[in-house]
């Protein structure tokens, strides 16, 4: 069988903008939380889906993939750890899954990315060597590095995350009806408004008898 691209699913960061008093990966999006609702829609792509977290979240991911694809790091800033970042945490996770034939870097923060716009970037890293989702001409996410940049990846140290390999290589934007691709939680008022969106959804659509 051909190898795909795996998932990447970013959940180690503190979270130092979300002021409440629980980390914004816990609050509750409807039935479920913020993590396990962007794992729902990742695990719906049918692709391979690796979760890069922390001890506080590692069950909430063990629920959702094998435990294999749970890669657990050390909480960020604690000591002995104060250079870990997102470049040391999409290192992991690639190196994790090293076999595929790229991978699409996914923050854990952004519940809404529909499982068909995963597979929409994933089908391009065939042809490209950096891919990323767009929504009306605005960048987003997911991004896809393919396979030709593993070694790059699996460098990457510190807080910048992959920005340099996606400024050195020429980028694919594909164009999604998926406003989620730009939709984050980083703050209460984020949060308060993906709850209001997806509560007036809800009230628009037909009952069923």
């Amino acid at each position: 069988m051909k190898a795909q691209p795996a998932v990447i699913v970013l959940a180690a960061g503190r979270g130092s903008r979300f002021l409440g008093t629980d980390h914004k990966l816990a609050q509750r999006l409807g039935s479920a939380t913020v993590l396990a609702t962007t794992l729902r829609h990742a695990v719906s792509s049918h692709l391979p889906v690796v979760v890069v977290t922390t001890e506080t979240f590692a069950e909430t991911a063990r629920r959702s993939v094998a435990a294999r694809d749970v890669v657990v790091l050390p909480e960020v800033g604690s000591a002995g750890h104060e250079e870990l970042g997102m470049g040391h945490s999409i290192a992991m996770g690639v190196a994790a899954r090293s076999d595929a034939s790229g991978w699409l870097i996914l923050p854990a923060d952004m519940p809404m990315v529909r499982s068909d716009t995963l597979r929409e970037v994933a089908r391009e890293l065939d042809e490209h060597a950096v891919v990323y989702a767009q929504h009306k001409g605005v960048r987003g996410h997911p991004v896809g590095f393919a396979a030709e940049l593993y070694s790059e990846l699996v460098a990457l140290r510190g807080d910048e995350g992959a920005r340099r390999l996606v400024a050195r290589y020429p980028a694919l934007g594909v164009e999604v009806d998926d406003p989620g691709v730009l939709i984050d939680v980083d703050t209460e008022d984020d949060l308060d408004n993906l709850r209001r969106d997806a509560a007036q959804r809800a009230g628009d659509a037909p009952q069923r008898l």
